[in-house]
């Protein structure tokens, strides 16, 4: 079976965009790159590896309105509220919980990071997703 590593995400400052999975949500900076297709910032949980990168030209991003892209990433924390404190004091903004209970087995809660970048974090996990 296939097992997902690596998130590609473009975004517009790769180090400060690095910078806010370090501080709010405890990611380590694992690399970076300055090629002819783009610089980035790579940062990772130990198990899988974000690449936040500034493509160089409209070619390599392969980005118009039509593209097909990723619609959120998802983190399972220990303590959602101190993990909520951190985003938001880290710049990120929360959006939306679902369902409304925490109880709910499959409860999350939703964020934009500062460059946009929707994701989610929750204290339960997923269904197939493993701690």
């Amino acid at each position: 079976m296939a097992k997902l590593r690596h998130v590609a995400i473009q975004v517009k400052e790769h180090a400060k965009a690095a910078q806010f999975y370090v501080d709010a949500l405890g990611m380590e900076i694992v690399g970076q790159t300055d090629s002819p297709l783009a610089s980035g910032t790579y940062v990772s949980d130990g198990t899988v590896t974000l690449a936040l990168l500034e493509y160089k030209a409209d070619e390599w991003a392969g980005r118009d309105k039509d593209d097909i892209a990723i619609n959120h990433i998802g983190f399972w924390v220990e303590d959602l509220d101190e993990q909520s404190d951190l985003i938001k004091k880290n710049g990120g903004t929360f959006f939306k919980e679902l369902p409304l209970s925490k109880d709910s087995l499959y409860y999350e809660m939703k964020f934009r990071d500062p460059n946009g970048i929707i994701f989610d974090v929750s204290h339960n996990g997923w269904v197939g997703a493993s701690k």
